[in-house]
């Protein structure tokens, strides 16, 4: 009986942003062969898009096409349906209603195409190659352009009966709160704790604050990356506006603990890069409002793996899934 090589069976991960689009060739190893990007924002028409994926993609595969074989596309996107292989709704996307994702993309790649939820493909990379190794139960929260959550119970990726489940950064952290700018939904997670919402948020301090740093920056040019600048250098307002966020992101995970007592929740995507300014806030305002028979036993960790990596990882790992 001969045996077979896994580093020869490759699988296409893709992992679909509102901003950009990364994707790399994964062998069964879960090597990462080749990767690239693309911006997502700039093709408004999902066949543009799936056009730009094959053109990037294929110089890639016939680089290592030798003695390998491609099993299949793996891909990670908001509101994507595991059960259909579908994008809906998605409000981050420029496509909208229901697109057949997964069908477009098997009929221009001839090979099968499975989906998830990008937030269930980060967190598929980081229980196989990162901090959540040997985890059967956690959460894995996405802080991006927006929100995203997976969530982990007794070893399996909880799905619901649609395909939707684990869309925590739309459950709402402050009621009649701001106003989401695409939902239209009052107080939800992603309208405080994405990268997104920080700009919202500093905007808002640095009007009320003239001597903040953040007023030396053009409106258009403050994000989570400037604020973050900013407060490395000591600026109280920057600092305020993590400390702001991380309580909104306490709170929320409080009741994230209470729903499924994970061993850990895990953060993950840019929004991380703040550190401490964002992790200790969110700590405290976590155990602050846990009960008390769940303080002090979940802990809250970033990511071990690349941002693009674990993403492009756990959609690739689709491929392979209940073979």
């Amino acid at each position: 009986m001969s045996l077979i090589d896994l580093s020869r069976q490759i699988a296409i991960g893709i992992d679909i942003g509102g901003t950009n689009t990364k994707f790399g060739l994964v062998n069964h190893r879960g090597e990462i062969l080749a990767k690239g990007q693309i911006k997502t924002e700039e093709y408004k028409q999902v066949e543009d898009f799936i056009e730009a994926l094959y053109v990037n993609i294929k110089p890639l595969i016939d680089k290592v096409s030798t003695n390998t074989t491609l099993d299949g596309i793996g891909v990670g996107a908001p509101n994507a349906n595991y059960y259909t292989g579908t994008i809906e709704l998605a409000p981050n996307l420029p496509w909208k209603g229901v697109v057949p994702f997964a069908e477009l993309m098997t009929k221009k790649f001839g090979v099968p195409c499975k989906m998830t939820n990008d937030a269930n493909a980060a967190a598929l990379g980081e229980m196989m190659f990162g901090a959540a190794r040997g985890m059967k139960d956690f959460i894995m929260i996405t802080l991006g352009t927006g929100v995203g959550s997976g969530i982990v119970a007794s070893g399996s990726l909880i799905y619901g009966h649609d395909g939707f489940a684990g869309e925590l950064g739309h459950t709402v952290v402050k009621p009649g709160g701001r106003k989401h700018w695409s939902t239209g939904s009052e107080g939800s997670l992603e309208a405080y704790a994405s990268a997104t919402g920080i700009a919202i948020t500093a905007k808002k301090f640095r009007a009320e604050f003239p001597d903040s740093m953040l007023n030396q920056y053009p409106e258009e040019t403050i994000n989570s990356k400037t604020v973050h600048e900013c407060a490395k250098k000591g600026d109280p307002t920057a600092i305020e506006v993590f400390r702001y966020t991380g309580q909104k992101l306490g709170e929320a995970l409080a009741n994230f603990v209470m729903f499924s007592s994970p061993e850990a929740i895990l953060l993950f995507g840019g929004v991380i890069k703040a550190g401490d300014f964002l992790l200790k806030p969110a700590k405290l305002h976590m155990e602050r409002n846990l009960l008390p028979i769940f303080r002090s036993k979940v802990k809250l960790v970033f990511s071990e793996l690349d941002e693009a990596d674990a993403a492009i990882l756990g959609a690739s790992a689709l491929v392979w899934e209940n073979k």
